[in-house]
């Protein structure tokens, strides 16, 4: 969690800016995941954060430290559960509990709409992710697919909620 000398607050940002922020996020996090030293633009990287954040019910959280994003979480509704379709924080920041914090906050969120799990899809060799996920309760499921863009392998997590 946030370390007492650097406070870390999460707030719901909809718009052009948090949209912007997110996707320089992910650029980031991305290219130093993947050591991509040519990685996508944030205008490359902005529409499909867009296109998700226009889903009925879909949230974007912004984790902020004296006042910079420093990670995102976007999340919608499904028939039963609470699909995540982007977490990421600033790689400078890893290790500092903001991933968890942000996926306590999308937990949180799915109670309250009476979602029964959460769920995600996940790099299958994007190790760190899974770590992330595992330590938060996920359980990986046997269902693969391709992303489309990359032509990586995915695996399907869950988190059943009690």
């Amino acid at each position: 969690m946030a370390i007492a000398d650097d406070p870390v607050s999460v707030v719901a940002d909809h718009g052009v800016a948090g949209v912007r922020e997110s996707a320089a996020i992910w650029v980031h996090a991305k290219a130093y995941r993947d050591r991509n030293s040519n990685p996508a633009t944030v205008e490359e990287t902005m529409p499909g954060i867009r296109s998700r954040l226009d889903l009925d019910g879909a949230v974007l959280l912004l984790a902020q430290r004296s006042g910079s994003s420093v990670g995102f979480i976007l999340f919608a509704p499904r028939e039963r559960t609470l699909e995540i379709f982007y977490l990421g924080v600033a790689p400078e920041m890893w290790g500092r509990g903001i991933g968890r914090r942000l996926l306590l906050s999308a937990e949180d969120h799915a109670r309250k709409i009476g979602q029964q799990a959460l769920e995600l899809w996940v790099i299958n060799d994007n190790d760190r992710a899974i770590h992330v996920y595992e330590r938060s309760g996920f359980v990986a499921t046997e269902e693969l697919k391709r992303d489309v863009k990359s032509g990586r392998l995915e695996r399907r997590f869950l988190r059943p909620l009690s």
